[in-house]
């Protein structure tokens, strides 16, 4: 435990959506979760699912890039991401209690069975880890496309 006993709590949640998928990260907690790394990775999900950017790649019919829509100044750097790709690690300067992330992009399956549309079964056990400069957290994906991070000490 911190001295002062003050954490962070990140709560994720998949949207999905058409044309754009949306992922929102939520700092639920008591401090700012500031100069560290959230990364979504979607190669343990149960729909071996993919990021989808270009019209050319992977992915199957409609594609949408990464798109930060909410909370751009949480950011220290915008991600690459490659059409393909299963992880993105998201540079974070400060995301202040209370404060939200949110960005749009194309996820699809690779299993065939709807690949254009992602169901909160087929992400569950996708990860989300926070990396700290002393941490590392993980939590997974439920059937309900959440994931919750706690005690993320500030």
């Amino acid at each position: 435990m911190n001295a002062t006993g003050v954490y962070a709590d990140l709560s994720v949640q998949f949207i999905e959506g058409a044309p754009k998928d949306r992922f929102e990260i939520k700092n639920e907690g008591d401090c700012a979760v500031s100069g560290s790394v959230i990364q979504l990775d979607l190669s343990t999900s149960q729909g071996a699912l993919i990021f989808d950017v270009t019209g050319s790649g992977a992915g199957v019919e409609v594609f949408q890039p990464f798109e930060v829509v909410a909370g751009q100044d949480a950011f220290a750097s915008m991600p690459t991401v490659a059409d393909g790709q299963n992880t993105v690690d998201l540079q974070i300067s400060q995301l202040n209690p209370g404060a939200k992330i949110a960005f749009t992009i194309d996820v699809d399956d690779t299993l065939g069975a709807r690949e254009i549309t992602v169901t909160g079964s087929e992400i569950s056990g996708a990860t989300v880890k926070h990396i700290g400069s002393n941490r590392q957290t993980t939590a997974l994906f439920d059937a309900q496309a959440k994931a919750q991070i706690s005690d993320i000490s500030c």
